[in-house]
């Protein structure tokens, strides 16, 4: 159905990158599921008043909360969709995230209430009825509620949204509580042992879970969480390519919303290049990587020395002794300062936040093995620089 709909209303549905296509996409598939959700309530909620059955009657709620998480995410769809103002000069693209938060604490709040009200149900257990067409909603709802999360999260894939990814979390965790209420019910018609209560409550237990984990990965984007291995590395890959780049680092990437990304990194090339030509394949790189990623992309050159053979040598000793302390270690603008009485060998050290050690304690580190360098006096002088990719 929706993707009848899609070629219906959508131009060119395929082009999933186009801001136009992601936002077009995000408010069909929440009218859709306004539609589906509020005609699931309405027939499990008859479905649970015929039978009398909590469990049903909660489920039915739970799908009317859902008609109000798609509601907030066609909003959130529309209101990312917004141009850029002088308030927000980065755009609204996280208005996307934070109505995929919303959704995760509609879920948080309906799994709570479904275990409260089958707490009492357990207390005060009553008979509940059973009839084909109370089966038959039940069925119905879980192949709907199926359909839902199939096409939420293969559409969320396709145009890389959390916020239908929460959508489609919501929808399977439906399905299967409908499908335990839909047992209960099975079992309580054949052997008259009233599971009602018990089952709802592993149902909001799910509920309640599925809500933690969806509040965590719309909330990440929000805090600003490290960049896929996977972008990094294609990001490293383009820039790379270049010849005239010998390496890159302290390489940042914000994400203010889907196709919305702002890089930053550093790119080392010959201090003996031509600083012109260097410049002009600089710019070339940056819309490269705004093509190709969609991005705005910013690089600073840094110049390096390529062809003394001392300072290689050295350069590799130094990246040696941080590499002995921990294999992620890494260094960058290494130079050599000669003086009369000593040599300062001046770089940057790349420590991921994981790292157990202290800044003060790596920097002690390297500076004693630095002096313990053969041939001459050598200083080492660095500054400690988090990897915050």
């Amino acid at each position: 159905m929706v993707s009848f709909l899609s070629r219906l209303f959508i131009k060119n549905p395929t082009d999933y990158q186009s801001p136009d296509v992601r936002q077009a996409y995000g408010m069909l598939c929440g009218a859709v599921g306004i539609g589906l959700n509020i005609l699931l309530f309405i027939g499990k909620w008859l479905a649970g008043t015929l039978s009398g059955s909590i469990a049903i009657t909660a489920d039915a709620f739970n799908n009317l909360s859902d008609a109000g998480s798609s509601i907030i995410t066609l909003i959130g769809f529309k209101l990312s969709g917004q141009k850029p103002d002088p308030e927000h000069p980065f755009g609204h693209g996280r208005m996307e995230y934070i109505s995929g938060l919303f959704v995760s604490v509609a879920i948080l709040i309906m799994g709570f209430e479904l275990i409260k009200s089958s707490v009492e149900k357990i207390l005060h257990p009553e008979a509940i009825e059973s009839s084909p067409l109370i089966l038959s909603i039940l069925i119905l709802s879980i192949l709907t509620k199926f359909y839902m999360c199939f096409y939420n999260r293969s559409i969320g894939k396709k145009i890389n949204s959390t916020a239908m990814q929460a959508t489609a979390s919501d929808s399977l965790s439906d399905t299967i509580s409908t499908t335990l209420v839909l047992i209960a019910t099975i079992i309580s018609q054949l052997t008259g042992v009233i599971l009602d209560g018990w089952f709802g409550v592993l149902v909001g237990i799910f509920i309640f879970y599925t809500g933690i984990t969806t509040m965590k990965d719309t909330m990440d984007p929000l805090l600003g969480k490290a960049p896929e291995k996977d972008l990094v590395e294609h990001i490293e890959q383009l820039v790379i390519a270049h010849p005239i780049v010998h390496g890159i680092h302290d390489l940042i990437v914000h994400d203010y919303g889907p196709g919305r990304l702002m890089i930053s990194l550093h790119a080392e090339v010959s201090a003996d290049g031509d600083l012109l030509t260097i410049h002009d394949e600089i710019d070339n790189i940056e819309h490269e990587l705004q093509q190709k990623l969609n991005c705005s992309a910013t690089i600073h050159m840094d110049p390096i020395v390529t062809d003394n053979e001392e300072v290689n040598r050295l350069h590799q000793q130094v990246l040696d002794m941080a590499k002995a302390l921990d294999s992620r270690l890494t260094i960058h603008d290494f130079r050599m300062v000669e003086g009369n009485t000593h040599t300062n060998l001046i770089f940057d050290v790349a420590v991921p936040y994981d790292c157990r050690m202290t800044d003060v304690e790596i920097t002690n580190m390297l500076k004693q093995r630095v002096r313990q360098l053969p041939d001459r006096r050598f200083f080492a002088v660095i500054q400690v620089d988090r990897v915050y990719s």
